[in-house]
């Protein structure tokens, strides 16, 4: 007989690597069990983060104006857009404040994902099948994607735009790849993880210290390192981490004390002092180059509309009918204050003075308005509001707040405020409002 012919160099090649992995991937937690528990959290975690992102876009009103629009190549991606509501007032509040809270808690849980399927990515062959080459792909959407969504976002919430391009379309479609890649990897996984968890009570794997048997999911170590941690202990560890991140990052939302607890949140800790402005802000009237002279020394607003012009000075519009609206502020950030006192004039009185009527028949009320500020630099120097937004009795251009001036930092001369809307589109330091052109 003749020698022996040898292994091809791929076969040698892939033992080599499965010998080299072995040796690497011993950890006794590792199986289906634990993959499949972190797997059904994440499921509703993620789920959650992408309904109230979407949400959040919708809240811009990109599909009104350009101007609102930063993602102006979406295409079909904004196929669900829908005019963003001012009831209840609290809305984006809540929405944003849940995405952004929910994914900084839900980072515990996605590192110990990754860290329970590394054996998974580096198996060979890479592909074996047609399916599993779209497992494969599906896990590089998934993971490629929801790294680049959290780093992205995380780095946003604090403020740090140290990534190339706009935080806007970078999230916006980074989050639809992720998502395509997570719905793809949901439908291939989750038969099997439901019956891993229905074999396997919860408490009862607790209790068990050994590995798991395997069953086929590559998970579970050939060579099992003694345990140093219980299934228990491990994911004690997640939730805890979890908890606090979530008590580190909610307090953002609110007032007094809980807000001295968000410790990793910009708009956290921070006394923001005391008296009728002491509420949060993003940007200061110093950090986009206003001044005395831009904003006291002859500061006029125009109101236009139907071939008109109306220019009020501050104590014109002291001397229309005023209005108060107990309202929040949120931002993207996920901070956001209690309702403020707001007193102003209302958008649809603006609409009124340059021939807008409340109720009229030819054009059904007041329309939207673009509004544009002072500011001669940055992101939502302009921004446009729907109809029914100007048509609300709460949105105004407030002039004063909790019984005092507005401060320059929070818009003095005046500034508008809407129920509901993003911090970014109660734009500051107005200069001219132009109702019926939002381009």
């Amino acid at each position: 007989m003749g020698e022996p012919s040898r292994p091809p160099a791929t076969r040698t090649a892939r033992q080599a690597v499965e010998r080299a992995s072995a040796g690497v991937w011993r950890s006794p937690l590792r199986g289906p069990w634990l993959t499949s528990v972190l797997g059904v959290v994440l499921l509703v975690g993620m789920t959650l983060l992408f309904v109230t992102g979407l949400l959040s876009y919708a809240a811009y009103n990109p599909g009104l104006s350009p101007v609102n629009d930063k993602t102006p190549d979406k295409g079909l991606l904004g196929f669900y857009l829908f005019p963003w509501p001012t009831r209840p007032h609290w809305l984006y509040r809540l929405t944003q404040g849940l995405h952004v809270t929910v994914g900084i808690a839900l980072v515990p849980v996605l590192l110990a994902k990754l860290w329970s399927v590394l054996p998974k990515l580096f198996e060979l062959p890479p592909v074996r099948s047609v399916g599993h080459a779209l497992e494969r792909l599906s896990l590089l959407l998934l993971v490629g994607g929801a790294l680049f969504e959290f780093a992205t976002g995380i780095l946003n919430v604090q403020l740090e735009y140290v990534f190339p391009g706009s935080f806007y379309p970078l999230h916006f479609y980074g989050a639809w790849v992720f998502f395509a890649g997570f719905v793809a990897h949901a439908a291939l996984k989750l038969p099997r993880t439901v019956r891993v968890l229905r074999e396997r009570g919860f408490r009862a794997q607790l209790r068990t210290s050994g590995p798991e048997p395997d069953r086929g999911a590559g998970l579970v170590a050939e060579r099992p390192a003694g345990p140093t941690v219980s299934r228990r202990g491990a994911l004690g560890l997640v939730g805890g981490g979890s908890l606090l991140l979530f008590a580190t990052t909610a307090g953002q939302s609110f007032d007094g004390w809980p807000r001295a607890t968000a410790l990793f949140a910009p708009h956290g800790g921070r006394d923001p002092g005391t008296g009728p402005g002491a509420f949060q802000i993003n940007k200061t009237a110093a950090a986009v180059g206003l001044g005395r002279r831009d904003l006291v020394d002859g500061w006029r607003l125009d109101v236009v509309g139907r071939g008109r012009t109306v220019r009020l000075t501050r104590a014109d519009l002291l001397a229309l009918p005023q209005h108060r609206a107990d309202l929040p502020i949120a931002c993207v950030e996920g901070w956001s204050t209690s309702d403020q006192a707001w007193q102003g004039v209302r958008l649809r009185d603006l609409a009124a003075l340059v021939g807008y009527e409340e109720g009229e028949e030819s054009g059904g009320g007041p329309p939207g308005v673009l509004v544009e500020s002072l500011q001669t630099r940055g992101a939502f120097r302009r921004a446009a509001l729907r109809d029914n937004q100007v048509r609300d009795p709460r949105s105004l251009l407030a002039l004063r707040v909790n019984g005092a001036d507005l401060t320059p930092d929070h818009g003095y001369p005046a500034r508008v405020i809407v129920p509901a809307a993003p911090g970014v589109l109660n734009t500051k330091w107005v200069a001219r409002m132009t109702f019926g052109e939002l381009v």
